[in-house]
């Protein structure tokens, strides 16, 4: 992704709030790191767009909150595509 880091965070954000996305599918829509986007977010955004920054924030928080459920979805979806090929076989 080129540009400033500035111009990086504004997409980043502007990206995560149209999608309501979580900041690992935001890293892998740009190309880029999970800490780059949220080091993005959380230190350069606030000072550059407040408004924003604020919306992120509360995004950032419900995909916090909500992180442990995701987790436990994608290891029961493992589990039961390791079954359906044993099934298969």
């Amino acid at each position: 992704m080129k540009g400033s880091q500035e111009e990086r965070a504004i997409r980043l954000g502007e990206y995560m709030i149209e999608h309501q996305s979580t900041v690992r599918d935001t890293a892998n829509v740009f190309g880029i790191s999970k800490s780059t986007v949220h080091k993005d977010l959380t230190s350069v955004l606030p000072k550059l767009n407040a408004g924003l920054y604020k919306e992120v924030r509360a995004l950032l928080n419900v995909n916090k909150e909500e992180r442990h459920l995701r987790g436990g979805e994608a290891t029961k979806h493992k589990y039961e595509v390791l079954k359906a090929l044993r099934v298969r076989s």
